[in-house]
């Protein structure tokens, strides 16, 4: 098996990441996949060799920011000496980016070996399920191969973000965990987890188990409260952000921030390579979480947690690919993420006018996002356009919204024409922000930067890459009413 015909037999499995149907996510069943891994010797929790311990596991669930918490967590740990292992999702590029150890991606070589090795494993669990159980998920799937990657290689610490909500995802299948952390938490798939925040909240709060200490960041009351019923049920001890720790943004430029965080453990005067309020939230939550680590017996100092945070790295989150004109990436795609980012744009990067390229999923409310970008200043032009992936919404969609809102408005049917159209408008004193996925953001990226992705599959009823021929640039025009 080679990589592509790896990826090709993973996404031949319910693919929730790409179908987005609940139909898929009501088969998630946490039995299957603990019965997967025990056929694997429990990789997830036993040591790579006779006579270690077993691996320490920071769990992560949340609407906003637990992939950046992970990686500043993970980075801490990795400064600290730790071997540590870090389980993330989506992908920008490659599926490999997802599992890395100390850093280094996995290579699409030992992804391929490995999920040879589950191939048996998995087709023997698949063939013992309950007739409408349903194969294992390609999520499933993914996740058993991270651990046994991180057992391969001697991972001593596992930091581990949930997929989707947090009960019933496929990283949740520990009895002890040496901390979970839930950051903010919105309203999002709410045909799956939800209608409330406070029924979303109860999902992602699944993840705690007994005895376990909690780090919560930055929350709406009533999903607080949630956290704060299922900690006290579990006699799981909680720390909270917002009472624990006062920060002071000291000065930024477009490369990062400097900050004083003020915690129980110490005041620390530090660095953080990302942009946005958000970002130095984030960085309160890992800190706190990190200091819960050491207060249990963790040797880990001052200098390797600053250190942890100013090298950490989280592409297409407020990153600056060009400058001149600013290019911007980030994967805001909801009302809430897309104000933050208005305003982070407003406060941190001086420009004279603004064009921005947007493309979303189906299901997000574009309406609401055209709303919240409206009064954004100095915008000149909205470029909409649809990425590769199966759930993106059509660019003609999403630029009505903006349309009708009076925003000067085109569309483009790639995301890389879309990028190219906004630099032959925008001059050496503008920005050009891309945003509303992260599948968007990486598809830019790929363009301006020329990076490898994964290859364009055309099986198991993935979407062939759209024709050149349709990559052109046109006014938004609605069927029903004509050009606007």
């Amino acid at each position: 098996m080679d990589y592509r015909e790896a990826l090709t037999y993973l996404r031949s499995r319910d693919d929730w990441e790409r179908s987005g149907s609940p139909a898929d996510a009501a088969r998630w069943d946490l039995g299957r996949v603990r019965s997967l891994l025990a056929r694997l010797g429990n990789p997830h929790t036993e040591p790579a060799a006779s006579g270690e311990a077993g691996p320490q596991t920071v769990h992560l669930a949340g609407s906003k920011g637990k992939g950046s918490v992970a990686a500043m967590v993970a980075s801490a740990l990795r400064e600290a000496g730790c071997r540590t292992g870090l389980y993330t999702s989506p992908h920008l590029h490659r599926m490999v980016e997802r599992i890395a150890v100390d850093g280094e991606a996995i290579s699409p070589e030992e992804f391929a070996r490995l999920l040879e090795m589950l191939r048996p494993h998995v087709e023997a669990e698949d063939a013992g399920a309950a007739p409408k159980a349903g194969l294992l998920s390609t999520f499933e799937v993914l996740t058993a191969l991270a651990f046994c990657h991180f057992r391969d290689h001697g991972v001593r610490w596992q930091v581990l973000e949930t997929g989707l909500g947090g009960r019933l995802d496929a990283t949740n299948v520990f009895d002890r965990k040496s901390l979970c952390v839930i950051t903010p938490i919105s309203l999002e798939h709410t045909a799956i987890l939800g209608d409330t925040v406070a029924k979303i909240a109860a999902e992602k709060a699944a993840i705690i188990t007994p005895e376990t200490p909690v780090v919560m960041g930055l929350q709406r009351e009533s999903a607080a409260e949630v956290v704060r019923g299922v900690c006290t049920e579990k006699g799981a001890p909680l720390r909270e952000v917002a009472r624990e720790c006062a920060l002071t943004r000291l000065g930024y430029t477009s490369d990062g921030q400097d900050f004083r965080l003020r915690t129980p453990g110490g005041t620390y005067s530090l660095h953080l390579p990302l942009l946005g309020q958000h970002q130095l939230e984030n960085a309160a939550t890992a800190v706190l979480g990190l200091e819960v680590l050491r207060e249990a017996g963790l040797e880990l100092s001052d200098a390797a947690i600053a250190d942890g945070l100013r090298k950490v790295r989280w592409p297409a989150r407020l990153e600056i690919i060009k400058r001149r004109p600013l290019l911007v990436l980030d994967g805001a795609h909801d009302v809430e993420s897309v104000r933050r980012l208005r305003g982070a744009l407003s406060d941190f990067l001086p420009h004279s006018r603004a064009f921005l390229v947007i493309g979303t999923s189906a299901d997000k409310d574009v309406s609401s996002i055209a709303a919240e970008m409206e009064s954004m200043p100095r915008l000149e032009q909205v470029i909409a356009t649809r990425s590769r992936h199966p759930r993106a919404a059509p660019a003609h969609t999403v630029a009505a919204a903006f349309s009708e809102r009076g925003i000067a408005t085109t569309w483009e049917e790639d995301v890389a024409r879309a990028v190219d159209s906004a630099l032959a408008l925008a001059e050496p004193s503008d920005m050009i922000c891309v945003f509303g996925s992260l599948f968007v953001a990486a598809e830019a990226r790929e363009h301006i930067l020329g990076l490898e992705t994964d290859p364009i599959l055309a099986a198991a009823g993935l979407p062939k890459q759209r024709s050149a021929t349709r990559r052109r640039e046109r006014r938004y025009q609605d069927p029903e009413v004509g050009n606007r």
